[in-house]
């Protein structure tokens, strides 16, 4: 059995310890220690890395009585080792799994809403709420959590019996039994809770609320603390102040002036399309015009370029309508698109012709024997020509 320093004390960085046992955990070297202050994987939380003598830690797995430490170099057993814990890392889940307790504990005072999960990301957190909340809740609890790290609160941890805990107003019923850990915030939240956490709440710093969405039919809220608050603000800032230079808009007039910029885009969009294909029909009148009369249907393949896909397909359609023809457009731009179109009166099978063009030149599309488009073709445009021209000989 592992003793785990971490359980009484958090804030230890070095300890040293003797191998028990050399093991493997998922093709990887694993060792097994007499006691540890490296935290595995657990409750929301993730794994400390360090060292142990000359070994790195690469990963801290729970292995119910056993803590197993996946290491980049085999350490025998019987060995002692020193072990040495990646302290900003700890600190800083430290940080977020304590800002965590008083968050989610802020939302049941300030709104009764429940915490049901919680995940620690490499640059989030995130909770999801038992129900939906609004932003004026979210900014309620935010603000009941702040005051309440920089109140400077202290933060304990004491061991209790199940039997004891049931008389104490636990924020959340422990799924555990037997001996449980509880950490309190002083006057605020009673949590049972294995994880690692700083001794003061002012050592969290702050808590940013960074966003908010629907989630299960609750709430997921995003959140950062301390010096990951910090990080995030400042992009929050660069990229506020660098859209504010752009649009030359004061910061409060960002969500106007994004919303005008996207109504516009849209707009736009719109009359392109409909120039294209005004032009498109303009273009159709000419490649025909380029093509003789023949006795024959007219076959016309040409590579065009300024056209989007809508536009090609106008176009070829517009040649078709003719009558007696077979068009065959190639954009000018790689990776291809094809568009075929044919004629009632003409021969040829456009789809058929497609799927020939796709196993020689790769791609995917579809289509009926009278229309048919085609993308993703990695090939000279000219290429692509050629083997049309041998299609529809």
């Amino acid at each position: 059995m592992t003793s785990r320093i971490y359980y009484t004390d958090p804030a230890a960085r070095d300890f040293d310890a003797i191998v028990t046992t050399t093991a493997t955990h998922e093709g990887r070297t694993a060792v097994i220690l007499d006691r540890t202050a490296f935290y595995p994987t657990s409750g929301g939380q993730p794994f400390d890395i360090g060292t142990l003598g000359a070994s790195r830690v690469v990963d801290v797995i729970d292995a119910g009585t056993d803590v197993l430490h996946v290491v980049d170099a085999a350490i025998a057993a019987g060995t002692a080792v020193h072990g040495s814990i990646d302290w900003q890392r700890r600190f800083d889940h430290m940080q977020q799994h304590t800002g965590q307790h008083v968050l989610s504990a802020a939302f049941e005072h300030t709104s009764s809403s429940r915490t049901v999960s919680f995940h620690m990301g490499d640059e989030l957190a995130s909770i999801d709420l038992d129900r939906e909340v609004s932003w004026p809740d979210i900014d309620a609890a935010a603000d009941a959590a702040n005051r309440v790290i920089w109140e400077d609160r202290p933060v304990s941890i004491r061991f209790v019996s199940d039997a004891e805990a049931e008389t104490l107003p636990l924020r959340k019923t422990p799924s555990r039994q037997g001996t449980l850990r509880l950490i309190e915030v002083a006057g605020f939240d009673l949590s049972a809770c294995g994880g690692t956490h700083v001794s003061r709440t002012g050592a969290i710093g702050m808590i940013a609320v960074t966003g908010a969405e629907k989630f299960k039919g609750g709430s997921r809220i995003t959140f950062a603390c301390g010096g990951r608050a910090l990080r995030v603000l400042r992009t929050y800032r660069d990229a506020v102040s660098g859209t504010v230079r752009i649009l030359s808009v004061l910061p409060g007039e960002l969500p106007v002036a994004v919303e005008k910029l996207q109504r516009e885009a849209k707009d736009l969009r719109k009359s392109h399309a409909r120039l294209q294909e005004q032009l498109a029909g303009h273009e159709a009148e000419r490649l025909l015009a380029s093509v003789p009369e023949c006795d024959g249907p007219r076959v016309v393949i040409q590579v065009v370029s300024g056209f989007d896909a809508p536009a090609l397909k106008v176009m070829a359609s517009a040649m078709a309508a003719s009558g007696r023809t077979l068009a065959a457009l190639v954009s000018a731009t790689a990776p291809a698109l094809v568009v075929i179109a044919r004629s009632p009166d003409a021969p040829g099978d456009a789809h058929a012709i497609l799927r020939q063009l796709i196993a020689q030149f790769g791609g995917k599309g579809g289509g009926k024997p009278d229309l048919a488009q085609g993308g993703g073709m990695n090939a000279d445009p000219t290429a692509i020509v050629a083997a049309l021209r041998t299609l529809t000989a």
